[in-house]
C-alpha cells in the first residue's frame, strides 16, 4: 500500500446486501486481505430473508474491521447507499468506497481507487475506458450497457465512459458537499446522479480501467423499475436547475 496515506486517511469500504449470504464470506474475506488490514467493510443490510444480516454479524464479530448497519426494509440501492455512506461520515472515515456484494467488482482493485484519490476526489472503476472489460455477460447485455452509457453521456454532457458502474472511492469532502439527505433516486439511477452532482460542483473524477465479472452466486436485483428510472432521469438532471449550480469548488480534471 501507498506510504503516503496516514492514519487520518483512514477508508471504509461500503457494500449494501440483501439475499447475499453465499457470496458474503468470501466478499468480506478478500476485501480484508486485499486492503491488508487498513480498510473496513460496512455491511448495509435490508432486512434479507434469507439471512444475509445474521451472518454480517457474525463475520463483524470474527473481525474487528466489519461494521453492520441494518436497515427495517428493502428500499433500494440508493437508499441503502445513502445509509451507509451517512454511517462512514459520521465515524469519521476521510476515504469512502463503495463496491456490490456480488464479487462482481474484484476487491484486488481496492488499492489502485485509493492511489488515485491523491489527485482525485472521486475516482471510478471503469468497464469502458481502455484496459477496461466485463466477464461472462452475454453480448445483449454488454451492448445495453454500452449504449446506456453512451445515453447519458449525450443527455447531460456528463464526461464519462462509465457513469453506471458501481466500483468508486469518494473523499468525504465531495460526499458532504453532495447533502446526501437530497438524492432520491435507486439502482443506476443513484450512480448516475451522484456522479452527475459531482461533476457540476467541480470536483475531480478520474475514471480507472477494471474487469466487471457476472455473479457467480444468488439472482440480480436488476429490474424493468430500475431500467426505467435510468432512462428517465438524465433528462431530469439536464432539464433542472440543481442545487449543484454552483461555482466549482476544485478544479475538475479534462473530461476523458
Amino acid at each position: 500500500m501507498n506510504s503516503q496515506f496516514n492514519a487520518k486517511d483512514r477508508w471504509m469500504v461500503v457494500v449494501p446486501t440483501y439475499n447475499e449470504r453465499d457470496n458474503l464470506p468470501l466478499l468480506c474475506q478478500r476485501v480484508l486481505e486485499c486492503t491488508v488490514g487498513m480498510a473496513h467493510l460496512l455491511i448495509v443490510d435490508d432486512n434479507s430473508p434469507d439471512g444475509t444480516g445474521q451472518l454480517a454479524d457474525e463475520l463483524a464479530h470474527r473481525h474487528p474491521q466489519v461494521h453492520v448497519l441494518h436497515r427495517q426494509r428493502k428500499e433500494g440501492l440508493g437508499r441503502a447507499y445513502v445509509a451507509g455512506f451517512q454511517q462512514a461520515l459520521e465515524m469519521g472515515y476521510e476515504l469512502i468506497a463503495q463496491m456490490d456484494a456480488d464479487l462482481s467488482h474484484d476487491p484486488a482493485d481496492l488499492p489502485r481507487l485509493l492511489q488515485v484519490t491523491h489527485e482525485a476526489d472521486l475516482v471510478l472503476g471503469s468497464r469502458y475506458v481502455p484496459g477496461g472489460d466485463v466477464s461472462n455477460w452475454s453480448r445483449h447485455r454488454f451492448w445495453l450497457s454500452f449504449f446506456a452509457n453512451q445515453y447519458v453521456r449525450l443527455i447531460t454532457r456528463l464526461p464519462l465512459r462509465d457513469a453506471t458502474g458501481g466500483y468508486r472511492m469518494w473523499r468525504r469532502e465531495l460526499l458532504e458537499a453532495i447533502q446526501l439527505a437530497s438524492v432520491h433516486s435507486n439502482g443506476y439511477a443513484f450512480q448516475i446522479e451522484m456522479a452527475y452532482r459531482a461533476h457540476r460542483m467541480g470536483f475531480r473524477i478520474r475514471e480507472i480501467p477494471i474487469v466487471f465479472t457476472e455473479r457467480r452466486a444468488g439472482k440480480s436485483k436488476l429490474s424493468r423499475r430500475v431500467i426505467w428510472e435510468a432512462m428517465w432521469l438524465p433528462w431530469k438532471l439536464s432539464f433542472s436547475r440543481m442545487d449543484t449550480d454552483k461555482p466549482p469548488i476544485r478544479n475538475p480534471l479534462p473530461p476523458v
